[in-house]
């Protein structure tokens, strides 16, 4: 894949893709063209076989995601129309993040989302996609939308799979009053690691290319079948379990495994 991107740095390294937000100058803000290359990438990666997990993360340690470009945005609400983005009606109007994460994308494979500094607003189009998110511990997060006279809808409604009900509507009616730790976003289970800012780098390596170096197959069914039982209700979920294992479960793959049981070597595990 060409690499001539502007608003995003994409790297292979190995079998692990590294998109990092790369407008550091609005602190990663994302806008049209980030999110079209952002798309891009979701959907080369779909079918780059030897790519097996991705990290995203922004540039800088000030901020991972600021939400949209206001600045743009704004531009593009007409001073003659009564709904915004130019439509004469609210039923016309669209998610203006709905390809800007890996799901909307229709991308199975695991993304670990490494969080530097500030994640808010429309950061959270990104983090409701991510598959296991980490962040440096001076990392924080808040959803500024009603301070600045907008409702917020898209990113809460998303969040609520990812936070309990009660932290979702304190994040979001407070606005720019009050901003979750990395610590408080790991106690409600939003985070699963916090590390110093200069080993976040090393860690969501070691996360992407851990899960990377294992069969692809099992490792996507698997993360299809989590998705689809955190989405669905359980009885749907376990209807759909045997077609998931049948298509997960290749002989390749298991015999791969077996190899790999047989030969008497063991993984030494890390704690966490």
């Amino acid at each position: 894949m060409e690499h001539n991107f502007e608003t995003i740095i994409y790297e292979e390294k190995g079998a692990v893709a590294w998109v990092t937000l790369n407008r550091p100058e609005v602190y990663n803000a994302f806008n049209q063209q980030m999110q079209d290359e952002l798309r891009s990438v979701w959907r080369h990666l779909r079918t780059a076989d030897e790519i097996r997990a991705a990290v995203l993360t922004g540039a800088g340690d000030r901020a991972f995601c600021t939400g949209i470009d206001r600045a743009e945005a704004m531009a593009n609400l007409g001073e003659d129309q009564q709904h915004m983005f130019n439509t004469s009606n609210p039923y016309m109007f669209d998610d203006p993040g709905h390809d800007l994460g890996p799901k909307q994308c229709d991308l199975w494979k695991p993304v670990i989302a490494a969080v530097n500094g500030m994640a808010c607003g429309g950061a959270f189009y990104l983090l409701s996609e991510a598959d296991i998110i980490i962040a440096s511990d001076h990392a924080t997060f808040f959803d500024p939308h009603v301070t600045y006279g907008m409702s917020a809808v898209f990113e809460p409604i998303q969040m609520l799979q990812k936070m309990p009900f009660g932290e979702v509507m304190r994040l979001s009616l407070l606005g720019n009053y009050e901003r979750l730790t990395a610590e408080r976003a790991r106690e409600i289970g939003f985070l699963s690691e916090i590390v110093p800012k200069e080993e976040l780098h090393g860690a969501a390596n070691w996360l992407a290319e851990s899960i990377a170096s294992q069969p692809a197959l099992a490792v996507q069914t698997t993360l299809r079948a989590i998705w689809f039982g955190h989405e669905a209700t359980r009885l749907q979920a376990i209807a759909m379990a045997p077609s998931l294992v049948g298509c997960g479960n290749s002989k390749q793959a298991m015999e791969e495994g077996q190899a790999a049981f047989s030969s008497g070597k063991r993984i030494t595990p890390r704690l966490r």
